[in-house]
């Protein structure tokens, strides 16, 4: 049982059976949840999940934070101590952009075992100095 963070587009691709990293998503959080870990989700990746259903309706932000809730994944809130981490990261690592920074960085703060996301520009978890582990889908 551990702590695996989830980057936005994970959630995204959860959600949309379209998406062309569904199934991978769908089977990373199940074999998550068999093994009883516990999720958890960025403030400011929850924003980026947000985006476009708050471009359809209220309604549709309601059902995307509903679907989040019952994975159930908690969501880590933004601080100064994660902002300083995603300001260090983003400027040691030039081709990350800061809203991954902000990701990676609350995965290492709130002491995740591993993060996955979709995203495959990302530096390695050996190159950005971290504890965790990072599974691309």
């Amino acid at each position: 049982m551990g702590l695996t963070h989830l980057d936005a587009g994970v959630i995204i691709a959860f959600l949309d059976a379209d998406d062309s990293h569904h199934h991978a998503a769908t089977s990373a959080l199940a074999n998550a949840l068999g093994q009883a870990d516990r999720l958890s989700i960025a403030a400011s990746a929850l924003a980026e999940c947000l985006v476009g259903p708050a471009r359809r309706s209220t309604k549709s932000v309601e059902l995307v934070r509903t679907a989040i809730g019952r994975l159930p994944a908690s969501v880590v809130p933004l601080d100064e101590d994660i902002a300083t981490r995603a300001a260090g990261l983003r400027a040691r690592h030039r081709t990350l952009k800061l809203p991954d920074a902000l990701v990676i960085a609350t995965a290492e703060t709130a002491g995740a075992d591993r993060l996955m996301t979709t995203d495959r520009k990302w530096p390695t978890a050996k190159a950005m100095k971290l504890t965790l582990a990072i599974e691309r889908l």
